[in-house]
């Protein structure tokens, strides 16, 4: 059994639990309150930020000149592609670029992209694949499945997420990043498996508490 075969089976739970999470259901429907999704985009456009270092740090420490290559490529289209598109996706909802630049992040935000730093900076290359793949992934297999409800990809407002989720593009970029865990990972022995596969739940579990930060718009206690 591949590795990441192994992760995406024992990990199901939390893995369901952010497939079924309102944000994400509502989404799909089409009945999100618009004013949850806005501050989704608000808090996800800092957390690309963040995202794109860890594909800098990938380049750092990958030994293989392809995979130095294709980090290399994920940190640019991130950076001058995706977080370009955001903005243009956010001026829809009324959220200008000056708002973007200067917000704060929320306790979740902060402590998840913290915490993939951190991971990405003191540990393996593997280690920081760990990370970041549950975001990549996940988002993946949320974008196919809500692209499989009727009309979700046509939806004003979120049929656009959906499209750029579940596109063949975004999931070759998923894909990349699963074979190269499994890459890593080939041979290793179970202590260091399992340390990969904790900070691999790690952040399958924030990806619910970013959710969940986004439909109940949390900020910092005392915070109006």
């Amino acid at each position: 059994m591949k590795f990441s075969e192994r992760l995406h089976e024992k990990l199901q739970p939390i893995w369901r639990k952010n497939h079924v999470h309102p944000f994400v259901q509502e989404m799909g429907a089409g009945t999100l309150d618009r004013d949850k999704f806005r501050f989704y985009m608000i808090q996800d456009y800092l957390y690309l930020i963040d995202y794109a270092k860890l594909f800098a740090l990938g380049a750092v420490k990958a030994t293989d000149i392809e995979d130095m290559k294709i980090f290399s490529a994920l940190l640019h289209s991130t950076v001058n592609e995706e977080m370009s598109l955001h903005r243009q996706y956010a001026a829809r909802f009324g959220i200008s670029e000056e708002e973007l630049e200067h917000a704060d992040p929320s306790p979740v935000t902060l402590a998840y992209t913290h915490y993939m730093l951190h991971s990405a900076q003191n540990g393996t290359l593997a280690e920081l694949v760990a990370a970041l793949l549950p975001c990549a992934w996940s988002y993946w297999e949320i974008g196919k499945s809500l692209s499989e409800i009727p009309g979700a990809s046509d939806h004003e407002w979120y049929g656009d997420w959906i499209t750029m989720y579940s596109s063949k593009e975004f999931g070759q970029t998923a894909e990349w990043c699963i074979d190269l865990l499994d890459k890593l990972t080939a041979g290793k022995p179970e202590p260091e498996l399992r340390q990969l596969e904790k900070i691999f739940l790690n952040t399958t579990r924030f990806e619910y508490l970013f959710w969940d930060m986004a439909y109940h718009k949390e900020m910092w206690p005392g915070d109006e």
